[in-house]
């Protein structure tokens, strides 16, 4: 097995996968956007030229912060699943993260969402004590007053 970064010669890998490591089917022009665009990050793990699994992510700045990276999602086909592979990716993206000047690295996840908690900590994360709350918003009819 072998860890990189995805780049667009992945793009036919990353749609035979689908929604076997996906939350849905990939979508050829959302990951071509991904792909090409320079701020967006994913580290694939790949056996025999196969995505086995992934991980993603965000670089942002701000201006009153350094560059930050955003870990946006993980995962890895259920067969390969409790061998150290989601850690790996995530430290994989973690030092990009480092190389590319980012301060800090931070995910997201459920809080019943036991095994990417237990990556999550594997990879060296400390959970937050301040419980942060997701808000999400529709953005199909938005119209500021």
């Amino acid at each position: 097995m072998s860890i990189r970064l995805a780049d667009i010669s992945d793009l036919s890998r990353l749609i035979d996968v689908g929604d076997e490591l996906f939350d849905y089917p990939v979508r050829l022009e959302s990951a071509n956007e991904f792909l090409k665009d320079a701020r967006h990050h994913m580290a694939i793990a790949l056996l025999n030229d196969k995505v086995i699994g992934m991980a993603s992510g965000v670089h942002y700045t701000h201006p009153d912060k350094k560059s930050s990276l955003f870990i946006d999602e993980a995962g890895v086909l259920d067969k390969y699943q409790k061998q150290g592979i989601g850690t790996k990716l995530i430290l994989f993206l973690k030092e990009h993260g480092q190389n590319l000047g980012c301060d800090t690295a931070w995910v997201l996840t459920e809080i019943d969402n036991k095994p990417a908690q237990k990556t999550y900590t594997n990879a060296g994360g400390v959970k937050m004590q301040n419980n942060p709350v997701m808000f999400e918003f529709e953005l199909g009819q938005v119209k500021a007053s």
